[in-house]
């Protein structure tokens, strides 16, 4: 070991937002029991990518003692970390499009202009309530007619009951996924979103997520899956507050590794 500049992470300030996670491009930060952590030594190069991120100023730069910064172990952390997102799969979903024998993940689009009993004369104008079907990221195909040039609203599962008008200000003439980065399986839909974006032709990603801190993840898992796909996708952000107000509404901006 050698004195070298390395991050200093303070878990008294640390909040657990994640945003430092994407911005790290050694993946030398994991989220930890809700604090972000410095996973190894070897993987942080000093350099402070992470810490305009931290909305806190958690993080900070010292010198002290530490393992030598190692491109090689690097590469390989990164490598086992792209594998797991594929291997990582539910047990019972051995790919990730379902059996079409489930009604509930028969793939279909949803016409918004037929006559109906609470609708008997549709107007014109942007057709509200959803356009396509499944919209569990779980249940979803990876390849659809309907993702084809279409928007996508990527949105946590609290969003369309916090906010009273997602309907019309948000999902409006878009598609829609929703997910929980809390409590669902976070690896197999880095994965699966890679191949959404890889396989169709989606010209537009809104991620509509919560305040509060664990919901962040679902930006990180649009970035590192927009990252993993080679595909350059505009990215819209929406924060919602729990009184279901838009705290945040912003654009994400494009490099060559993804969002960041």
């Amino acid at each position: 070991m050698f004195t070298r500049k390395i991050i200093r992470i303070d878990e008294e300030k640390c909040d657990g937002c994640g945003e430092c996670v994407p911005a790290c491009h050694e993946g030398a930060i994991k989220i930890v029991n809700g604090k972000a952590k410095l996973v190894n030594e070897r993987y942080c190069d000093g350099l402070g990518a992470c810490l305009g991120e931290c909305p806190q100023g958690a993080i900070t730069i010292e010198e002290r003692e530490a393992a030598a910064f190692d491109e090689k172990a690097v590469a390989h952390h990164l490598e086992s970390l792209n594998s797991a997102q594929v291997t990582n799969r539910p047990m019972d979903f051995p790919s990730f499009n379902p059996p079409p024998a489930c009604p509930s993940s028969l793939s279909r689009a949803v016409v918004k202009d037929r006559p109906s009993v609470n609708n008997p004369s549709p107007a014109s104008g942007p057709a509200l309530g959803l356009r396509n079907w499944p919209i569990q990221l779980m249940l979803a195909p990876t390849e659809a007619p309907y993702f084809d040039n279409a928007e996508l609203v990527i949105a946590a599962d609290c969003v369309g009951f916090a906010f009273a008008s997602f309907d019309k200000d948000i999902l409006s003439g878009k598609c829609l996924l929703i997910a929980c980065p809390k409590l669902d399986k976070v690896d197999y839909y880095r994965a699966k979103l890679t191949e959404i974006f890889q396989r169709n032709t989606i010209t537009k990603v809104t991620i509509a997520f919560m305040e509060v801190p664990c919901c962040f993840g679902l930006v990180y898992l649009v970035s590192e899956a927009l990252a993993r796909s080679g595909k350059e996708i505009p990215v819209g952000k929406i924060k919602l507050g729990i009184q279901g107000d838009i705290l945040e509404n912003s654009v994400l901006p494009l490099t060559p590794g993804g969002i960041r």
